[in-house]
């Protein structure tokens, strides 16, 4: 039995800047200096398949666990929970600051909304974007502040590893950077080893269930076979490499907000906190451009016809929505866009 150390993942950064390199590094060696934490360094958490070693020892780390990753918390949360490293949300003061007015009334009810996590394990699972300061002393400082918190027992790597991972996977688990990082020489380098195992670049939705209702809009709206239900009907991302890179029209669609296309443009798509606000005016409504829908169709339809199929328009998807769309009751819009026919503008 080893000493408490809390384990601390860096998930790599997808792009070749030299300046995420060195900060991935920099914090990498600094903390393997300090010897509080065990550290590993893993390729980036969005391209990593379950099978892919550095999955594996993210889903064998059994104590608390802080992740470092080129994401908003919130689709790093939820990629994990989908690979089955799931844990209690820990609270981090190292975050992105976000105005209050764009926070909302529904950005704090909506989780309340949804399925749910369901049954977590007793341990803290801390969620942090390199991308919130340049400075390695912001990361480390947050990290000393959360060990100082937290004692966590740790035990022989071999007790580590869970299920019935094949041989040959288990020798690219004890072989990889992934283990060997936080099995250094003491001077804060890693032994010899192989190359770590490769990724590639991957693009697919992640559901985020605290805000999923289960409504099943997403699964009538996507014709690339992407989403599935389980045996109780519950819906998940069910054939992921299905997915059209670049297209996140299901997200657009989405009631709840509760789809995240981590890799997008978009902060709201990609998982940003305090973007799912409540009352915000659209101007593109006021002047007749697309909205959310007419955008999602249009992407849908783009990638149908590069699939040799034919565009399928609004007729495909979007019964429920346009259905109930009628029966809700007005908001603040539009009581604005009916005040401005009354004038006649």
């Amino acid at each position: 039995m080893a000493g408490k150390k809390l384990t601390v993942v860096i998930s790599q950064s997808q792009s070749k800047n030299p300046k995420n390199r060195d900060l991935e590094e920099s914090l990498a060696a600094r903390l393997l200096m300090d010897g509080t934490v065990d550290v590993a360094v893993v390729p980036h958490l969005y391209d990593l398949h379950a099978e892919h070693t550095g999955m594996l020892f993210l889903k064998s780390v059994p104590g608390d666990l802080i992740v470092l990753s080129w994401l908003y918390p919130r689709p790093t949360r939820w990629v994990l929970h989908r690979q089955g490293v799931r844990g209690q949300e820990g609270m981090t003061l190292l975050e992105e600051e976000v105005d209050d007015d764009e926070m909302g009334d529904e950005a704090e009810e909506s989780p309340g909304r949804g399925i749910g996590m369901g049954d977590l394990p007793n341990r803290k699972l801390y969620c942090i974007d390199m991308r919130v300061s340049s400075s390695v002393d912001d990361y480390f400082n947050e990290i000393q502040r959360i060990a100082k918190e937290k004692s966590v027992q740790t035990v022989d790597l071999m007790s580590w590893i869970q299920g019935s991972p094949k041989p040959e996977q288990l020798q690219r688990y004890l072989r990889t950077p992934e283990t060997s990082v936080a099995q250094t020489t003491g001077n804060g380098h890693a032994p010899g080893v192989e190359e770590p195992e490769p990724v590639k670049r991957r693009w697919y939705p992640v559901i985020d269930y605290e805000r999923c209702t289960n409504c099943l809009e997403c699964i009538d709206f996507c014709l690339f076979g992407v989403y599935g239900v389980t045996d109780s009907d519950l819906i998940l991302v069910e054939t992921q490499d299905n997915c059209k890179k670049g297209c996140p029209a299901c997200s657009r669609v989405c009631p709840e907000n509760a789809i995240i296309f981590p890799g997008h443009k978009t902060p709201a798509i990609a998982g940003a906190p305090g973007e799912v606000a409540g009352f915000k005016i659209d101007l593109s409504k006021l002047f007749g451009a697309e909205n959310s829908i007419d955008i999602a169709v249009r992407e849908r339809d783009r990638e149908l016809v590069a699939d040799g199929r034919d565009a399928v328009g609004v007729a495909v998807g979007l019964r429920k929505r346009q259905a109930d769309k009628d029966s809700k009751p007005k908001d603040e819009l539009d009581d604005l866009m009916d005040s401005l026919d009354e004038l006649s503008l």
